[in-house]
Protein backbone atom coordinates (compact mmCIF):
# COMPACT_ATOMS: atom_id res chain seq x y z
CA UNK A 1 0.00 0.00 0.00
CA UNK A 2 0.99 3.39 -0.95
CA UNK A 3 1.61 5.62 1.85
CA UNK A 4 0.51 9.61 1.53
CA UNK A 5 3.81 10.67 1.70
CA UNK A 6 5.38 8.55 -0.90
CA UNK A 7 2.24 9.59 -2.88
CA UNK A 8 2.95 13.35 -2.26
CA UNK A 9 6.80 12.70 -3.17
CA UNK A 10 5.80 10.38 -6.49
CA UNK A 11 3.56 13.49 -7.42
CA UNK A 12 5.83 15.62 -7.19
CA UNK A 13 8.39 14.07 -9.50
CA UNK A 14 6.17 13.63 -11.91
CA UNK A 15 5.27 18.14 -11.42
CA UNK A 16 8.66 18.36 -12.42
CA UNK A 17 9.55 15.70 -15.00
CA UNK A 18 10.43 16.91 -18.54
CA UNK A 19 9.45 16.11 -21.36
CA UNK A 20 11.33 13.60 -23.61
CA UNK A 21 13.09 15.30 -26.23
CA UNK A 22 12.12 14.27 -29.43
CA UNK A 23 13.86 12.83 -32.43
CA UNK A 24 14.49 16.61 -33.94
CA UNK A 25 15.42 17.71 -30.81
CA UNK A 26 18.04 14.66 -30.33
CA UNK A 27 19.36 15.39 -34.51
CA UNK A 28 19.46 19.12 -33.73
CA UNK A 29 21.53 19.02 -30.82
CA UNK A 30 24.09 16.88 -32.43
CA UNK A 31 24.13 17.76 -36.04
CA UNK A 32 24.11 21.17 -37.65
CA UNK A 33 22.44 21.43 -40.49
CA UNK A 34 23.17 23.34 -43.41
CA UNK A 35 22.82 23.99 -47.17
CA UNK A 36 20.60 21.93 -49.53
CA UNK A 37 22.61 19.90 -51.44
CA UNK A 38 20.24 18.12 -53.88
CA UNK A 39 16.37 17.45 -54.33
CA UNK A 40 14.96 14.06 -55.93
CA UNK A 41 11.59 12.01 -56.16
CA UNK A 42 12.71 10.34 -52.69
CA UNK A 43 13.83 12.62 -50.67
CA UNK A 44 16.27 16.11 -50.20
CA UNK A 45 19.71 16.07 -48.99
CA UNK A 46 21.25 18.48 -46.76
CA UNK A 47 25.17 19.40 -45.81
CA UNK A 48 25.83 20.20 -42.32
CA UNK A 49 28.72 18.50 -39.49
CA UNK A 50 28.36 16.50 -36.46
CA UNK A 51 29.06 19.31 -33.49
CA UNK A 52 31.14 17.04 -31.33
CA UNK A 53 34.12 17.00 -34.03
CA UNK A 54 33.11 18.71 -37.07
CA UNK A 55 32.99 15.63 -39.03
CA UNK A 56 31.38 16.88 -42.03
CA UNK A 57 27.63 14.51 -42.92
CA UNK A 58 24.95 14.30 -45.27
CA UNK A 59 21.74 14.54 -43.74
CA UNK A 60 18.60 13.18 -45.96
CA UNK A 61 14.75 13.75 -45.42
CA UNK A 62 12.56 10.97 -46.94
CA UNK A 63 9.17 11.45 -46.58
CA UNK A 64 7.23 8.58 -44.77
CA UNK A 65 5.05 7.70 -47.56
CA UNK A 66 8.64 6.38 -50.01
CA UNK A 67 10.15 4.87 -46.77
CA UNK A 68 10.13 1.26 -47.87
CA UNK A 69 10.24 -1.15 -44.58
CA UNK A 70 11.88 -4.15 -43.59
CA UNK A 71 10.30 -6.99 -40.91
CA UNK A 72 11.00 -5.80 -37.09
CA UNK A 73 14.60 -6.87 -36.03
CA UNK A 74 15.55 -8.60 -33.27
CA UNK A 75 15.02 -5.92 -31.01
CA UNK A 76 11.46 -5.64 -32.37
CA UNK A 77 12.27 -2.26 -34.03
CA UNK A 78 11.23 -1.90 -37.78
CA UNK A 79 13.80 -0.45 -40.08
CA UNK A 80 13.32 0.84 -42.93
CA UNK A 81 15.03 -1.21 -46.03
CA UNK A 82 17.75 1.56 -46.62
CA UNK A 83 18.76 1.06 -42.87
CA UNK A 84 18.88 -2.38 -42.97
CA UNK A 85 21.33 -2.54 -45.47
CA UNK A 86 23.48 -0.01 -44.47
CA UNK A 87 23.70 -1.31 -41.20
CA UNK A 88 23.99 -4.99 -42.82
CA UNK A 89 27.33 -3.36 -44.96
CA UNK A 90 28.60 -2.16 -41.08
CA UNK A 91 28.36 -4.91 -39.71
CA UNK A 92 31.14 -6.12 -41.37
CA UNK A 93 33.76 -3.71 -40.42
CA UNK A 94 34.52 -1.63 -37.58
CA UNK A 95 35.14 2.03 -37.63
CA UNK A 96 34.07 2.23 -41.33
CA UNK A 97 33.86 6.05 -41.56
CA UNK A 98 35.85 6.44 -44.83
CA UNK A 99 37.59 2.90 -45.41
CA UNK A 100 34.78 1.71 -47.55
CA UNK A 101 33.28 2.22 -50.63
CA UNK A 102 29.68 2.37 -49.69
CA UNK A 103 29.30 5.46 -47.68
CA UNK A 104 28.77 4.76 -43.96
CA UNK A 105 25.63 5.80 -42.15
CA UNK A 106 26.11 7.47 -38.63
CA UNK A 107 22.34 8.04 -37.21
CA UNK A 108 18.72 7.58 -38.48
CA UNK A 109 16.11 9.40 -36.33
CA UNK A 110 12.13 8.52 -37.00
CA UNK A 111 9.95 11.49 -36.64
CA UNK A 112 6.26 11.87 -37.39
CA UNK A 113 5.82 12.24 -41.28
CA UNK A 114 9.56 11.95 -42.50
CA UNK A 115 12.80 10.02 -41.69
CA UNK A 116 15.88 11.61 -41.36
CA UNK A 117 19.01 9.84 -42.28
CA UNK A 118 22.40 11.45 -41.06
CA UNK A 119 25.35 9.81 -43.71
CA UNK A 120 29.23 10.21 -44.06
CA UNK A 121 29.86 12.90 -46.55
CA UNK A 122 33.37 12.79 -48.03
CA UNK A 123 35.50 15.98 -48.49
CA UNK A 124 36.31 16.97 -51.18
CA UNK A 125 34.41 15.36 -53.60
CA UNK A 126 31.73 15.50 -56.38
CA UNK A 127 29.46 12.78 -57.93
CA UNK A 128 30.54 11.22 -61.12
CA UNK A 129 28.10 13.22 -63.53
CA UNK A 130 29.74 16.45 -62.39
CA UNK A 131 33.20 15.08 -62.91
CA UNK A 132 32.33 14.16 -66.47
CA UNK A 133 31.02 17.61 -66.67
CA UNK A 134 34.21 19.43 -65.10
CA UNK A 135 36.14 17.37 -67.87
CA UNK A 136 34.18 19.53 -70.72
CA UNK A 137 34.16 16.16 -72.80
CA UNK A 138 34.58 12.31 -72.11
CA UNK A 139 37.27 10.58 -70.07
CA UNK A 140 40.13 9.12 -71.50
CA UNK A 141 40.28 5.40 -70.82
CA UNK A 142 42.81 5.82 -68.57
CA UNK A 143 40.84 7.92 -66.34
CA UNK A 144 37.24 5.42 -66.97
CA UNK A 145 39.56 2.61 -65.93
CA UNK A 146 40.51 3.84 -62.64
CA UNK A 147 37.14 4.53 -62.04
CA UNK A 148 35.33 1.73 -63.09
CA UNK A 149 37.92 -0.79 -61.79
CA UNK A 150 36.65 0.21 -58.40
CA UNK A 151 32.97 0.24 -59.38
CA UNK A 152 33.42 -3.52 -60.07
CA UNK A 153 35.05 -4.13 -57.12
CA UNK A 154 32.46 -1.91 -55.05
CA UNK A 155 29.36 -4.09 -56.94
CA UNK A 156 30.76 -7.45 -56.62
CA UNK A 157 31.86 -7.05 -52.42
CA UNK A 158 27.58 -5.93 -52.51
CA UNK A 159 26.90 -8.46 -54.64
CA UNK A 160 28.87 -10.92 -52.29
CA UNK A 161 26.80 -9.48 -48.41
CA UNK A 162 23.47 -10.43 -50.73
CA UNK A 163 22.67 -6.70 -51.23
CA UNK A 164 21.27 -5.22 -54.90
CA UNK A 165 21.95 -1.96 -55.33
CA UNK A 166 19.87 -1.73 -58.04
CA UNK A 167 20.47 2.35 -59.42
CA UNK A 168 24.20 2.29 -59.88
CA UNK A 169 24.76 5.31 -62.26
CA UNK A 170 26.54 8.25 -62.31
CA UNK A 171 24.75 10.36 -60.21
CA UNK A 172 24.63 7.57 -57.42
CA UNK A 173 28.79 7.69 -57.49
CA UNK A 174 30.91 10.25 -55.37
CA UNK A 175 34.75 10.44 -56.71
CA UNK A 176 36.87 11.66 -53.38
CA UNK A 177 39.40 14.33 -55.03
CA UNK A 178 41.54 14.65 -52.15
CA UNK A 179 44.40 12.07 -53.23
CA UNK A 180 46.54 11.55 -56.67
CA UNK A 181 44.24 8.84 -58.08
CA UNK A 182 40.19 9.67 -57.22
CA UNK A 183 38.44 7.17 -54.73
CA UNK A 184 35.13 6.51 -55.71
CA UNK A 185 31.99 6.09 -53.23
CA UNK A 186 28.66 4.33 -53.61
CA UNK A 187 25.92 6.50 -52.44
CA UNK A 188 21.94 6.69 -52.11
CA UNK A 189 20.52 2.72 -51.65
CA UNK A 190 17.18 4.26 -51.30
CA UNK A 191 15.96 1.67 -53.79
CA UNK A 192 18.29 -1.34 -52.35
CA UNK A 193 17.08 -4.80 -50.91
CA UNK A 194 18.56 -7.49 -49.28
CA UNK A 195 18.66 -9.90 -51.73
CA UNK A 196 19.45 -11.63 -55.07
CA UNK A 197 16.48 -12.91 -56.43
CA UNK A 198 14.42 -12.62 -59.82
CA UNK A 199 11.82 -9.49 -59.67
CA UNK A 200 8.48 -10.36 -61.97
CA UNK A 201 6.35 -8.04 -60.43
CA UNK A 202 6.27 -5.45 -63.24
CA UNK A 203 8.33 -2.23 -61.96
CA UNK A 204 12.13 -1.69 -62.27
CA UNK A 205 13.45 -0.19 -58.96
CA UNK A 206 15.98 2.14 -60.85
CA UNK A 207 16.50 4.87 -63.11
CA UNK A 208 14.09 2.92 -65.97
CA UNK A 209 16.56 4.74 -68.39
CA UNK A 210 19.02 2.40 -67.69
CA UNK A 211 16.71 -0.67 -67.67
CA UNK A 212 18.05 -4.55 -68.78
CA UNK A 213 16.62 -5.39 -72.29
CA UNK A 214 15.39 -8.76 -70.43
CA UNK A 215 12.93 -5.83 -68.45
CA UNK A 216 11.67 -4.04 -70.98
CA UNK A 217 10.84 -7.04 -73.39
CA UNK A 218 9.69 -9.43 -70.22
CA UNK A 219 9.47 -7.49 -67.29
CA UNK A 220 11.86 -9.68 -65.54
CA UNK A 221 15.63 -8.94 -64.27
CA UNK A 222 17.96 -10.42 -62.08
CA UNK A 223 20.68 -8.56 -59.29
CA UNK A 224 23.82 -9.95 -61.18
CA UNK A 225 23.05 -9.07 -64.43
CA UNK A 226 21.50 -5.79 -63.98
CA UNK A 227 24.26 -4.47 -61.94
CA UNK A 228 26.63 -6.00 -65.07
CA UNK A 229 24.09 -3.96 -67.54
CA UNK A 230 24.44 -0.69 -65.27
CA UNK A 231 28.25 -0.51 -64.70
CA UNK A 232 28.30 -0.60 -68.91
CA UNK A 233 25.93 2.43 -68.54
CA UNK A 234 28.56 4.08 -66.34
CA UNK A 235 31.45 3.55 -68.50
CA UNK A 236 29.56 4.57 -71.48
CA UNK A 237 28.89 7.58 -70.15
CA UNK A 238 32.13 8.31 -68.89
CA UNK A 239 33.02 7.56 -72.45
CA UNK A 240 30.61 9.47 -74.64
CA UNK A 241 28.99 12.70 -74.89
CA UNK A 242 25.81 11.62 -74.46
CA UNK A 243 23.64 10.07 -71.78
CA UNK A 244 22.60 6.73 -72.26
CA UNK A 245 19.21 5.21 -73.03
CA UNK A 246 18.56 1.36 -72.89
CA UNK A 247 15.77 2.21 -75.42
CA UNK A 248 17.70 4.11 -77.92
CA UNK A 249 20.85 1.36 -77.57
CA UNK A 250 18.45 -1.69 -78.60
CA UNK A 251 17.31 0.62 -81.33
CA UNK A 252 20.81 1.15 -82.30
CA UNK A 253 20.77 4.74 -82.36
CA UNK A 254 23.32 5.10 -79.70
CA UNK A 255 26.79 3.72 -80.65
CA UNK A 256 29.82 2.51 -78.71
CA UNK A 257 33.10 5.17 -79.92
CA UNK A 258 34.53 3.27 -82.79
CA UNK A 259 38.01 4.67 -81.64
CA UNK A 260 38.39 2.96 -78.12
CA UNK A 261 40.84 0.35 -77.55
CA UNK A 262 39.67 -3.41 -78.69
CA UNK A 263 39.63 -4.41 -74.83
CA UNK A 264 37.37 -1.69 -73.64
CA UNK A 265 35.09 -2.28 -76.73
CA UNK A 266 35.20 -5.68 -75.97
CA UNK A 267 34.02 -4.82 -72.40
CA UNK A 268 30.87 -2.48 -73.21
CA UNK A 269 29.77 -4.72 -75.45
CA UNK A 270 29.73 -7.67 -73.15
CA UNK A 271 27.65 -5.51 -70.64
CA UNK A 272 25.35 -4.81 -72.90
CA UNK A 273 24.78 -8.04 -74.14
CA UNK A 274 21.09 -8.97 -74.94
CA UNK A 275 20.54 -11.82 -72.86
CA UNK A 276 21.34 -11.93 -69.34
CA UNK A 277 23.18 -15.16 -69.10
CA UNK A 278 25.47 -13.67 -72.03
CA UNK A 279 27.03 -11.15 -70.31
CA UNK A 280 29.74 -11.68 -67.51
CA UNK A 281 29.41 -12.06 -64.05
CA UNK A 282 30.72 -9.03 -61.72
CA UNK A 283 33.78 -11.88 -60.95
CA UNK A 284 34.18 -12.19 -64.73
CA UNK A 285 34.49 -8.37 -65.09
CA UNK A 286 36.99 -7.97 -62.37
CA UNK A 287 39.38 -10.16 -64.50
CA UNK A 288 38.61 -8.54 -67.41
CA UNK A 289 42.00 -8.05 -69.23
CA UNK A 290 40.97 -3.99 -69.95
CA UNK A 291 40.38 -2.78 -66.25
CA UNK A 292 43.21 -4.85 -65.01
CA UNK A 293 46.00 -4.10 -66.92
CA UNK A 294 47.77 -1.41 -66.30
CA UNK A 295 47.29 2.46 -67.43
CA UNK A 296 49.60 2.81 -70.46
CA UNK A 297 52.15 5.84 -70.16
CA UNK A 298 50.28 8.64 -72.25
CA UNK A 299 49.12 12.36 -71.57
CA UNK A 300 45.86 10.80 -70.45
CA UNK A 301 47.64 8.64 -67.74
CA UNK A 302 46.55 10.83 -64.58
CA UNK A 303 43.97 13.41 -63.80
CA UNK A 304 44.42 16.52 -65.56
CA UNK A 305 44.79 19.59 -63.90
CA UNK A 306 42.10 21.30 -65.48
CA UNK A 307 39.74 18.46 -63.98
CA UNK A 308 41.25 19.44 -60.18
CA UNK A 309 41.23 22.70 -60.72
CA UNK A 310 36.95 22.48 -61.16
CA UNK A 311 36.70 20.81 -58.03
Amino acid sequence: KIQKRDADVWLLRMDRRLPSPSAKELFDAKYEQQNQLGKGGCGSVYGGYRRADNLPVAVKYIPKENVVWTDTNENGQQLSVEVAVMLKLQKEETSSVGKSAPVSLLDWYDLNEEQILVLERPVPAVDLSQFIENNKGPLQENQAKTIVKQLVEAVKHLEDTNIFHRDIKPQNILIETGSEIPQLRVIDFGLSCLTDREYEDGWFYGTEKHAPPEYISKSVYEAGPATVWQVGVVLYEMLHQSLFDSTKFLKNELKIRTDLSPDCKRLLKSCFKRTPWRRPTLKQLQSHPWPTRANTPTADSKFTPSIRASL
